[in-house]
């Protein structure tokens, strides 16, 4: 497949365009491993991770971009992001059968893509991406074009168990030359579902752009990896009335807090809670009802 586990960045030496590959693997696995997913949430939750995978790499700060969809038929809620150290996971939250030939717009009917970016310093950024293409790859394109002027292309596919992408677009403020994005967009166009899953990144190149002068920049590892810990688990318990948590603790003799990405489970007992509201008062923090 495209290098697994990696994004590749594409020059073309004489173009305004910029190109990236992404190939995720192991990381579908590692996403996949704690939850019985159906195989048509595999597939399309792979190409939210190849997607992902892809978008990020324009990213020039810390922080973390996010994909989620969400629809109003059985498939309530696809997410899938990636930070700047490319630590990448994913979720799915649906109900009852689901067509396993369906594909990612079908299974989100009135549905729409929210594209977050979170930098740790600074304000988020939040675009909605209508789904008014075929595939999630097309809805991507008529975002891109749409709000920020760049004729983009990306292609997407996904088996289940590995995904792969390949993102074209022409650079911002450069101005040269449509005549060469049709001939490279043309020329990726004829780049099949199987040859982005199956194929190394140097052959996908050579085959698709052999009479360009491009080449490829030094991968960088991707991995799935949860933020999840038991200090975000405090921030959360923070903001629940002490009251009701000391019931949970009445009945259950703990308060669990489960990490819905990775299954992680952060156990709080009597004496966590006292002193996490200590913290609250001593840090002239209020709770929020």
């Amino acid at each position: 497949m495209s290098n697994p586990d990696q994004i590749q960045r594409i020059l073309f030496d004489e173009l305004d365009i910029r190109g990236v590959v992404s190939g995720v693997q192991q990381t579908c696995a590692d996403c996949f491993e704690n939850h019985d997913y159906p195989a048509v949430i595999q597939q399309v939750l792979g190409e939210m991770l190849a997607a992902v995978s892809l978008l990020s790499s324009n990213l020039k700060f810390k922080g973390r971009l996010i994909l989620q969809a969400q629809g109003r038929g059985n498939v309530r809620v696809l997410m899938a992001e990636c930070n700047h150290d490319r630590d990448l996971r994913a979720i799915a939250r649906y109900e009852g059968e689901l067509d396993e030939q369906a594909n990612f717009v079908d299974l989100l009917p009135q549905g729409q893509v929210v594209l977050t970016i979170e930098p740790e310093q600074g304000q988020p950024y939040q675009g909605i991406v209508p789904l008014d293409g075929e595939n999630l790859g097309k809805c991507l394109e008529n975002y891109f074009l749409s709000s920020e002027q760049l004729p983009t292309q990306i292609q997407l596919a996904s088996d289940g168990e590995k995904a792969a992408g390949m993102l074209l677009q022409v650079l911002p403020a450069q101005g040269t030359g449509e005549e060469d994005w049709d001939r490279v967009s043309h020329l990726a166009s004829t780049l099949k579902s199987e040859e982005l899953l199956e194929l190394d990144n140097e052959t996908l190149l050579y085959r698709l752009f052999h009479e360009e002068q491009c080449r490829l920049y030094e991968p960088d590892d991707v991995r799935f990896k949860c933020t999840c810990s038991r200090q975000r688990s405090e921030a959360s318990l923070k903001l629940i009335d002490k009251a009701e948590l000391l019931e949970v603790l009445e009945e259950q003799g703990k308060v669990a807090v489960n990490c819905q990405f990775c299954n992680a489970q952060y156990d709080f007992d009597a004496a966590d809670i006292e002193a996490l509201f200590a913290e609250n008062v001593a840090s002239g923090g209020s709770q929020v009802h």
